[in-house]
């Protein structure tokens, strides 16, 4: 009953580069970096290793795919794009080192979805003094939705997420809400939206805990979560951690409702929970990429396959409609592309239609590019089924 109430290539990864953040150096044939006569290099730093390996992983599929079609396309004004991306582990001073070496070496034209809240807390200063345009860092934190005039931001935020999932928890009836959340930025800001959403609407959260990112203290966290004996347990958390605290919630506290934002279970992750997926409720930033009603999901559906990708999810098809973003800006900035003439591109983009998914920029900073926001409720195979 509670779950029906719920929801009344030419693009080549640099995965192999987990040792060296470092990304290849191009001969330029303009005054723009990363470019030359034949390409346009995009730098990411993402985790391909450590806690959060699966969003680096839907990155590389999502954004190589979108990539790969429009090389095959004959690319942008003539020039192929490659995505370079460098592993950072999860690790904000790895990012931070990654992206300053980028801007540095001239290796990249702009930067595509760097992963985290802490790790783009450590590198947005430097993406905006390095004046090298960032298109949706994948993060949804309030705190870094500032006037900054280098980010452009794509999806909806973790305050709306949370809001969503807070309001329609409580619209249920269930008063006995905890939370549990990643002991970093990342966890700790949605702790705080979490809280206040909640004394707003005359709810006292039944427990709050922090998980490590490496899930030491796992044990410890069940075990408050079953003392405090909550209804419902909203998860701020994120990556492999995530996996096993389901699973022990399943286990320690049966028959409490799971309700999550978009990015605490990469698709990766939800062919292993199998029948533990069953019932979780989740907020979507995109739509089901496995429900081809709109022309976005098509497109999605056969660039993936032309890559030979078979494995669907929200977090691959978050990464294509990033690149597509990215690649629409570089259209409109022309042959002779700058970081300057980009950022002006990107800026000026209105009710841009990818297909049932619109973005649009507002023409000012901060650039926030999509409200999309919906809830689903997973099924046993890792598939939305309501």
């Amino acid at each position: 009953m509670q779950r029906r109430q719920f929801v009344s290539l030419a693009c080549r990864t640099g995965a192999a580069m987990a040792a060296a953040p470092a990304l290849l150096p191009s001969a330029h044939a303009q005054d723009a970096p990363g470019v030359t006569a034949r390409s346009i290099t995009i730098g990411c730093s993402a985790p391909v290793t450590g806690p959060l390996l699966g969003f680096g992983n839907e990155i590389q599929q999502g954004a190589g795919a979108a990539i790969a079609q429009i090389n095959a396309r004959g690319g942008v004004h003539g020039r192929n794009v490659q995505l370079q991306l460098v592993d950072d582990g999860y690790v904000p001073e790895r990012t931070l080192a990654n992206v300053k070496q980028i801007i540095a070496q001239g290796s990249a034209l702009a930067l595509l979805s760097c992963v985290g809240t802490p790790n783009n807390t450590a590198i947005l200063p430097v993406v905006e003094e390095g004046g090298i345009p960032h298109v949706a860092p994948l993060t949804g934190a309030a705190s870094l939705r500032k006037g900054m005039r280098n980010t452009f931001h794509v999806r909806a935020s973790y305050t709306d997420e949370v809001q969503r999932l807070i309001e329609r928890l409580t619209g249920m009836g269930l008063k006995g809400l905890g939370v549990v959340y990643l002991d970093n930025g990342y966890g700790r800001e949605l702790l705080e939206v979490a809280t206040t959403s909640m004394e707003k609407l005359g709810v006292k959260p039944a427990v709050q805990v922090a998980v490590a990112t490496d899930g030491k203290n796992l044990p410890e966290v069940l075990k408050a979560v079953a003392a405090g004996r909550p209804s419902a347990v909203l998860l701020a958390t994120a990556g492999t951690v995530s996996v096993n605290l389901v699973r022990g919630l399943k286990a320690q506290v049966p028959g409490v409702l799971m309700a999550c934002v978009s990015v605490t279970l990469p698709g990766s992750s939800l062919p292993q929970l199998g029948d533990d997926g069953s019932g979780i409720a989740l907020s979507m930033i995109v739509p089901d990429p496995h429900r081809g009603k709109l022309q976005l999901v098509r497109d999605y559906q056969s660039a993936m396959r032309a890559q030979g990708h078979n494995e669907l999810s929200q977090g691959s098809l978050e990464a294509y409609v990033n690149a597509r973003v990215l690649l629409e800006g570089l259209e409109r900035a022309g042959k002779d592309v700058t970081p300057a003439k980009l950022r002006a591109a990107l800026a000026g983009i209105r009710q841009l239609d990818l297909g049932g998914f619109v973005v649009d920029y507002g023409g000012q900073p901060p650039y926030v590019g999509s409200r999309f926001l919906d809830l689903g409720v997973l099924g046993a195979t890792g598939r939305f089924i309501a």
